[in-house]
């Protein structure tokens, strides 16, 4: 078996007060899987999400992701992992207003040092493949919960990524939009994208996710992989 594309080894997070945020955590996430992470408000799931994206790091214990030791990197390591290995989707999109779709998408490849006209290219095979190319010179603002969250799905996409990590990917969404962005993560594992979610949302969960995973107090209370499709 090859080795999987996150490897947490003993990892412990604790802050200047109260129990520790993670507790002896131990998890490996094969490349192709659909990973849901739930619990209760203070379980771990924001605190290990930003320990694999690089933007904390551990108090004890080590962070692997695509072979890369994360909890070791610099700061400015940190960021370059960011935009070459991993692609990031938030709950509120976090696009830039005064940038038109097409520019949002273009970002990561801008930050990269990608050539515009490769980078282009890409970005219109996404916004395409995504079902928004008609949004390309449109401003986020004009869009709908869920075109705004296609689009942030293809600003992540961009670099392609080894693994897209997604934070309540449906928490700001109705009913109908999160339902597309379900069906659309669906479609991404299907082809085989590594997802990483942490989210609130169980129907999230139950139809996406190859696995799931319960945190409760900084510890695994429950791991399960099932077939979904």
């Amino acid at each position: 078996m090859t080795a999987p594309i996150i490897e947490i080894r003993d990892v412990s997070k604790a802050y200047d007060v109260g129990r520790p945020a993670l507790a002896d955590l131990n998890l490996d996430v094969q490349e192709g899987d659909a990973l849901a992470v739930l619990g209760p408000s203070g379980s771990g799931k924001s605190t290990l999400l930003n320990l694999i994206a690089g933007l904390d790091k551990p108090s004890r214990g080590s962070v692997t992701v695509a072979g890369l030791r994360v909890d070791e990197l610099t700061e400015t390591a940190s960021a370059e992992y960011r935009r070459a290995r991993i692609g990031m989707v938030f709950q509120f999109f976090n696009l830039l207003d005064d940038l038109t779709v097409e520019d949002n998408v273009l970002l990561p490849a801008q930050l990269s040092g990608i050539p515009r006209g490769k980078a282009q290219l890409r970005a219109a095979e996404l916004l395409d493949r995504l079902g928004i190319a008609r949004h390309t010179r449109a401003f986020p603002g004009r869009l709908s919960g869920g075109e705004r969250q296609r689009v942030a799905v293809a600003r992540a996409l961009m670099n392609r990524p080894a693994l897209l990590l997604a934070d309540e990917p449906t928490g700001a969404l109705d009913s109908v939009a999160a339902a597309d962005v379900r069906a659309l993560l669906i479609e991404l594992n299907a082809d085989g994208q590594t997802i990483l979610l942490v989210t609130h949302d169980v129907a999230l969960a139950r139809s996406c996710a190859t696995r799931t995973l319960e945190l409760v107090d900084g510890k695994v209370f429950r791991d399960e992989r099932r077939a979904v499709r």
